[in-house]
């Protein structure tokens, strides 16, 4: 009990240790690089995180770093972190995200790398900006690869009364929106634990279980860190996420507009690797895989593994499956 008491009194662990370099900056965001151990690939990869939790999930520790997996597989790899939002950036919207954002950042990470394609990688949520970006780009994508990515909103367990409120009070909702302008951490991180309850509580019986395993505890550590350390969504994309996309699910309707142009699924032509995990709560598989029916790429796969939301970002290496598909296309 001693052991597991103490876990509370220490400072937090160091997160994000691989070597990197900022190559382009724009408001809070930045895009950075992370060049290969030894460079054996000349398609670059663009990682897409999401806009509500820290993307050093994807470079937890040395042992546990998707990133630093594709580096040390030969891969250069660039990754847009949107930063920590205030109260002056409620404004920003899904266009602005995706086309002002993303698209620039896509666009210098090209001009860095001097290669002629990009693979782009979201996750989660930054899988949906994944494949809006895609729909709309003229950047010359070659890989798109989708990680438990919610796409399909009509699969969410939102019950008719749940829907219904929603819809009737609309105006009321999003007057609350623009009166807060962006909405809190300490809200989604609240939100996030109603969801994933009573789930909350295993990882904290584990870490007793475990108490006495440095490694282990030095691990649960790093992620519970990353775990609350939410950061604000700002209210006019928030407004876009409730009604256009959870509500109207006009992503995988082609009903979605972004700078004035219809994000149409069928436009995307890349090469599609979508992967789902069994035990995800946060997004099951009925809410990624209908994206396999609505792309125009010939080459696209499909992959349901083993695991929980986060396990494909802290695994540490990168799946055989994934390492060959990607490697073969890279």
């Amino acid at each position: 009990m001693k052991d597991f008491s103490s876990v509370w009194n220490k400072p937090d662990p160091k997160v994000g240790q691989t070597p990197k370099t900022a190559i382009w900056k724009k408001n809070k965001a930045v895009v950075w690089y992370y060049p290969a151990k030894e460079k054996k690939f000349q398609t670059p990869l663009f990682l897409i995180y999401l806009l509500v939790s820290k993307p050093y999930i994807l470079d937890l520790d040395p042992n546990s770093s998707m990133i630093q997996a594709f580096t040390k597989k030969g891969y250069d790899v660039y990754l847009l972190d949107f930063g920590v939002p205030g109260y002056e950036d409620k404004d920003l919207c899904l266009d602005d995200y995706i086309c002002k954002y993303i698209k620039k950042a896509v666009q210098q990470s090209l001009r860095h790398s001097s290669s002629s394609e990009i693979s782009i990688i979201g996750y989660c949520l930054g899988g949906t900006l994944a494949t809006i970006y895609a729909a709309v780009a003229k950047e010359p994508i070659k890989n798109l690869i989708l990680f438990v990515t919610p796409l399909d909103f009509s699969q969410l367990p939102l019950t008719e009364e749940w829907r219904k409120m929603l819809k009737m009070e609309q105006k009321t909702i999003e007057q609350l929106i623009d009166q807060y302008g962006i909405l809190p951490a300490k809200v989604i991180d609240k939100g996030i634990k109603l969801l994933t309850s009573p789930i909350t509580l295993s990882p904290y019986l584990a870490l007793l279980e475990h108490a006495e395993n440095q490694e282990y505890v030095n691990k649960w550590r790093r992620f519970n860190q990353w775990a609350r350390d939410h950061i604000p969504f700002v209210g006019a994309t928030l407004k876009q996420l409730i009604y256009d996309l959870a509500l109207d699910n006009k992503l995988v309707k082609n009903e979605l507009m972004i700078n004035k142009q219809i994000v149409n699924l069928s436009n995307i032509k890349a090469n599609l690797l979508v992967v789902s995990t069994n035990d995800d709560e946060l997004v099951p598989e009925e809410l990624t895989v209908s994206i396999m029916n609505l792309v125009s790429s010939e080459d696209k796969t499909y992959k349901k593994v083993r695991g929980g939301h986060a396990t494909l970002a802290i695994k540490g290496r990168l799946p055989e499956f994934f390492e060959n598909w990607l490697s073969e296309r890279s």
